[in-house]
């Protein structure tokens, strides 16, 4: 039988309150890693006393103190880099190669978070009237959540965690169900650390969990990264509660290829960018659109750099794409593809059909592109979150900005080209949080936010860097006047 994975809370592990289970499944291969359970309110409730417990003596902690712990927590992920790197293969199926990326990421953002004491330092000015000063100083809020998803289950965490610790708050992380076994290798190790209890909390659970993270007074953030429809909800109903809440939605990322652009490296990382950790992450590429003679140049050899990609099991070091999370997940990406069709689409590769020797049990599909797909049909709107490539034209740039910021989603927009002034123009219309000059995938360094627009984010704050440290922290406005001039005193 399956081991259950358990709880982590107030410094101990604990098997959770629930009465179901769901099995972890292996992407790839089919087998069962292991069984997370769906924790109640109660379980939550525990998790969340015991933060609170906690936050009065970490938030009296100096600042130099409790980065003292991340760097620790540096050292000890670059010792188990590759343990967490093959944790993520198995329970996620991307490559090898994608998920050490991820985890070099996080750590990144590990790093970043150790230079507390300057980040979240406020200011002060003398004498704003004779004998007054006035200062603005950061503190801690309180209990916060991290509601993480499946594609980055490494990653994503950590563009919250080191900071919320860092400023001085106390942490519940709820991993998706889907991926829970990175994050319990994590907070396995940070036992290590010798945290002070009820610091970091580690509750497992769906639906019910999520909510109850929503609805408890004493919660005081949230933080989450998912889909549209649930960041949507996650945002409604914290800011209801009257939560600080970042929620990062869905997105369907457009390409924008000019006829001056460089064949053999666009090609490469266009491929990338689409093909990469099979479409599952929130900076893939989505939609490809060819400018004028751009059109006849990229089609033939987009296509011939698909056909190349080889699909298996990530843990295999020749893999360059794995499979998606979930046969509910191929079952939805087919029915898109299907759709497109139906809309009138061309199906220039199909990935339908993909069996890869010794793991038939796997969500497998190969590289899809569909072209002469509508900007305004159901296919080029929705976010399909596998590994399938929209084609699409426009005969000016001005009508590639159009199409462009004719979408619902804002996440990131890119274009390809030699020229400074394409380029400028296309980073000052187009209406995205994260632009690519000749970048794939224009994922931020850790200490820049993680930005996002339109039905992509709801919120004001993103993660990581500067908007990390400002949501995890409340400005607290002084303005003092000493009756007695020292020098009468002494």
């Amino acid at each position: 039988m399956a081991k259950k994975l358990l709880n982590y809370i107030n410094g101990a592990w604990s098997e959770s309150t629930a009465t179901e289970y769901l099995d972890v499944l292996n992407p790839a291969t089919g087998e069962t890693l292991g069984q997370v359970p769906l924790s109640p309110i109660k379980d939550v409730d525990t998790a969340v006393q015991a933060a609170s417990a906690a936050f009065n003596g970490w938030r009296r902690t100096p600042a130099t103190t409790r980065i003292q712990y991340l760097f620790k927590l540096k050292t000890l992920m670059d010792e188990r880099f590759e343990d967490f790197s093959r944790m993520i293969v198995q329970e996620n199926g991307k490559t090898l190669g994608e998920a050490r990326g991820e985890m070099r990421r996080a750590i990144e953002n590990v790093e970043t978070a150790c230079g507390i004491p300057s980040l979240m330092q406020g200011y002060l000015n003398e004498d704003i009237a004779r004998g007054i000063d006035e200062m603005m100083i950061r503190q801690p809020l309180g209990v916060v959540t991290i509601i993480a998803p499946f594609n980055f289950p490494g990653m994503i965490p950590f563009w919250f965690l080191p900071y919320a610790i860092a400023t001085g708050n106390t942490v519940i992380i709820k991993p998706s169900e889907r991926c829970p076994m990175t994050m319990q290798l994590v907070v396995e190790i940070m036992e290590e650390l010798d945290l002070p209890k009820g610091v970091v909390n580690l509750v497992h659970g769906g639906a019910e969990a999520v909510n109850a993270l929503l609805d408890h007074p004493t919660v005081k953030a949230i933080s989450f990264v998912g889909s549209t429809p649930v960041a949507l909800h996650v945002y409604s109903r914290g800011a209801a509660n009257g939560k600080r809440v970042q929620a990062q939605g869905g997105a369907k990322n457009p390409l924008v290829i000019m006829p001056d652009a460089d064949v053999e490296i666009t090609t490469s990382i266009i491929t990338d960018s689409v093909f990469g950790n099979a479409g599952q992450r929130c900076l893939a590429a989505a939609n490809i659109i060819t400018v004028g003679e751009a059109q006849n140049i990229f089609a033939p050899v987009l296509k011939e750099a698909a056909l190349s990609r080889v699909v298996g099991y990530g843990l295999d070091e020749n893999t360059q794409m794995g499979p998606v999370i979930s046969p509910q997940s191929k079952t939805r990406i087919e029915s898109l593809i299907n759709k497109g069709m139906e809309e009138g689409a061309e199906l220039v590769l199909d990935g339908r059909q993909a069996t890869i020797s010794g793991y038939e049990k796997g969500n497998f599909l190969n590289p899809t592109i569909l072209s002469n797909v509508s900007p305004k049909g159901e296919l080029a709107q929705t976010e399909i979150f596998g590994p399938v490539m929209s084609m699409m034209h426009a005969e000016t740039l001005d009508d590639a900005i159009k199409i462009v910021n004719g979408g619902n989603y804002g996440n990131m927009a890119c274009i390809f080209t030699n020229s400074g002034g394409a380029a400028r123009r296309f980073r000052y219309e187009a209406t995205a949080g994260n632009i690519g000059v000749n970048i794939g995938v224009a994922a931020p360094m850790a200490f820049f936010p993680f930005s996002g627009w339109k039905d992509s984010f709801f919120g004001t704050l993103h993660g990581q860097g500067h908007h990390a440290v400002e949501f995890y922290t409340q400005t607290k406005v002084v303005i003092e006047r000493w009756l007695k001039e020292w020098s009468r005193q002494f």
